[in-house]
């Protein structure tokens, strides 16, 4: 999955691209947008690892796509630099936190930013309908044009009572017929506030959290300051701190769960592999993330859920019997069908006619 980061100039989106992928931000890619990668910690994955001894370990990753800062109040240039988001899966909004700043007001003017955005599209496309429901056309054909004018009417709406298309909770059909406009205001999104060391301590504060539950506040520049020093050199500097502990790991995790996304985990002693899929998704669904032609052809999944596989294994060394044998004599690996729907952290093994 994309994600784009985002936020205003000078709030160190960069360096949170930086610290989050280890790629260096390149001037070049500055108006044009940089991608980076970074794996996703897993500990279950670890286990996994440290039971069955693989030749390979894959924990599953997130593409980061930073992308330019916007301008405040810059109404005619936003709207472009944030085009550039509009392919990208979800967004993880980057607030300024440092001295003197009020992240909370900075992410009501975002996200008045996007819906700006997203009225532009809108309502350039309302304009296209009403110019073809002039002309002669099909009586289907109009009924079509009709049902998504009153639509996107509704998105007007909200949007000019400054709500969020999200608040209308569009689904199936009226989902479906959006889709295609990738509005920024109906992405998942993640919000850090990226704080200076004066405030590397101190928690979220509760008119930000009133408006994003799940925002964190870490401080990227000094994380990555602190992880080029030596071992001596930086646990002297996190005492004096306070710090007991890196952020970006917690970060990454939170970023992929607010994206909607949950793992299953694969094992075995040639690969231990942690696989990303949509939450609420089906075996089919799952066994797709895997090959394409492992859900054409899926006859059920092996499913141990992973408080079982704890259960019965542990989480020290030592490897796991033979296609985990306990699991099947104890009946805790199950045989599950196409609609069974996948829970963070099942180890599955997928069963598919060729």
């Amino acid at each position: 999955m994309k994600v784009g980061i985002v936020g205003y100039a000078g709030s160190g989106k960069s360096t949170v691209f930086q610290w989050l992928t280890g790629a260096k931000p390149d001037p070049a890619k500055a108006q044009m947008g940089q991608t980076g990668v970074a794996k996703v910690p897993d500990p279950r994955l670890d286990v996994l690892s440290a039971r069955f001894q693989p030749k390979k370990t894959t924990p599953t990753a997130l593409e980061f796509l930073d992308t330019p800062g916007l301008m405040p109040g810059e109404r005619r240039d936003n709207p472009r630099r944030l085009g550039i988001l509009r392919e990208s899966g979800g967004l993880l909004v980057v607030l300024n936190g440092f001295r003197e700043s009020e992240p909370a007001g900075q992410l009501r003017r975002f996200r008045e930013e996007l819906m700006f955005a997203d009225l532009e599209i809108v309502t350039g496309r309302i304009g296209r309908l009403e110019d073809q429901l002039k002309k002669p056309r099909p009586a289907k054909l109009k009924e079509q044009d009709e049902v998504e004018l009153g639509l996107l009417g509704r998105i007007v709406a909200a949007i000019e009572a400054n709500q969020s298309p999200a608040s209308l909770g569009l689904k199936g059909d009226e989902e479906k017929a959006v889709r295609s406009f990738q509005l920024l205001t109906l992405k998942p999104e993640f919000v850090l506030v990226n704080a200076g060391d004066d405030r590397a301590n101190q928690p979220v504060s509760p008119d930000l959290l009133a408006l994003s539950p799940t925002a964190v506040q870490a401080p990227a520049k000094l994380e990555m300051e602190l992880h080029d020093l030596s071992e001596a050199d930086r646990t002297m500097f996190m005492q004096d701190l306070g710090l007991t502990g890196f952020a970006r790991d917690d970060v990454l995790r939170a970023v992929f769960a607010a994206m909607g996304q949950i793992v299953f985990l694969t094992a075995g002693y040639d690969e231990c592999r942690a696989w990303a899929m949509p939450a609420g998704g089906d075996a089919v669904v799952g066994a797709g993330q895997i090959h394409t032609d492992l859900a054409r052809g899926f006859v059920r999944a092996e499913v141990l859920a992973w408080g079982d596989f704890v259960k019965l294994y542990g989480d020290a060394k030592g490897r796991v019997g033979e296609n985990m044998k306990e699991a099947r004599t104890t009946g805790l690996l199950r045989q599950e069908g196409k609609t069974y729907g996948v829970k963070d952290g099942d180890i599955m093994h997928i069963l598919a006619s060729t």
